[in-house]
């Protein structure tokens, strides 16, 4: 896989079990599947849904009710917005107040794909989906599967990731099963994520365009279209988008941030998250996000390697490679900062600083 590439189109209920315990509520994305989900959707529940960067918890963007149990199953905090999904560009700018010419532009070009824009927002958004900014969040999947529900429910849906609040995001059905169990009735499976991070959010509602959080589309790929992108920095507390919060993605067990390979212990219980050439020898577990260097496979392999790590019982402490801080590495080194801010172990001293 190019990493240039930033994105790719990819094409039963039980009784509960407690959550977080897997459940038998994943289903092929037929169309019945499919029209069964918009059913749900309009009655003001929530699905597991695929798209091509993570699974999402799904609810209809526009009920108070469904965005309240999208932050009751994931336990997320109310000051986090959510972002709306729309089947197409027409759609997710009915809901903006203002659509500078940028944003017309960058929905020509990335749309549908794994880009967020954030725009000021017209009031039949509710504040729920905002946490009471005055700006909303919208994206134009592209994975097929998130097309055809969103064209079978005729509205956006709010989806966020299907995890738990702070947790890894999932890229795959039973991934999001195995997190949230049978609070959720019906998950979508439309396979693997081919991106594998989140998308990319650029806030549009200022007089120059900021970057919120790295993901699918690169900053190169912005600048090329915009010109210079400003930045921010992780905040603890009232984001203006998902994902910029300092204590994020992370695993169960402690993490740490490396330079290299000769950073990370010799030792049987090391968990080692590496990228490409790596030392053969190497007495723990390893998984390599992409033996041959390529920043879009490792970004498709991320979230997955890093939850294998993390349920792989051998294993008592992660330690992760700092890829190069360019295209989707960017985001990848992002997510892995603040897991390890998240985890016990938290970043090494070597890796504190980005490069």
């Amino acid at each position: 896989m190019n990493d240039s590439n930033c994105f790719i189109p990819a094409e039963s209920i039980k009784p509960e079990p407690p959550l977080g315990e897997q459940a038998n509520n994943v289903v092929t994305a037929t169309p019945k599947a499919v029209s069964r989900a918009a059913q749900l959707l309009r009655r003001g529940q929530v699905i597991g849904l695929p798209t091509e960067t993570v699974y999402g918890l799904a609810g209809d963007g526009l009920n108070p009710a469904a965005l309240a149990r999208i932050f009751e199953i994931k336990q997320r905090p109310l000051f986090d917005p959510l972002i709306l999904h729309f089947a197409d560009a027409n759609s997710a700018f009915l809901l903006a107040a203002n659509v500078p010419d940028t944003a017309r532009e960058l929905a020509r070009r990335f749309w549908p794909g794994p880009l967020t824009l954030v725009l000021p927002k017209k009031d039949v958004v509710p504040d729920l989906a905002t946490s009471g900014l005055p700006t909303v969040a919208l994206r134009v999947p592209v994975h097929p599967v998130a097309q055809a529900v969103l064209r079978a429910f005729s509205g956006p849906l709010a989806a966020p990731s299907a995890n738990r609040f702070g947790r890894i995001s999932p890229t795959d059905a039973p991934a999001v099963s195995a997190e949230l169990g049978a609070a959720v009735p019906l998950i979508l499976d439309g396979g693997p994520c081919l991106v594998g991070v989140e998308s990319t959010v650029l806030d549009l509602s200022g007089e120059k365009p900021v970057l919120l959080r790295a993901g699918g589309v690169t900053i190169e790929q912005l600048e090329a279209v915009t010109g210079p992108v400003g930045r921010t920095r992780a905040v603890d507390e009232r984001p203006l988008a998902p994902g910029q919060l300092r204590h994020h993605y992370a695993p169960r067990k402690p993490l740490r941030l490396v330079r290299g390979a000769e950073e990370i212990p010799q030792r049987a219980d090391a968990g080692r998250l590496a990228f490409g050439a790596t030392p053969a020898v190497f007495a723990g577990v390893t998984k390599n996000l992409s033996p041959d260097g390529d920043l879009g496979e490792a970004a498709a392999n991320f979230f997955r390697l890093l939850r294998a790590l993390d349920d792989d019982p051998r294993v008592t402490e992660l330690y992760a490679i700092r890829l190069p801080s360019r295209s989707l590495g960017l985001a990848i080194n992002e997510r892995l900062e603040r897991a390890a801010t998240s985890s016990a172990g938290g970043l090494s001293a070597s890796a504190a600083q980005p490069e």
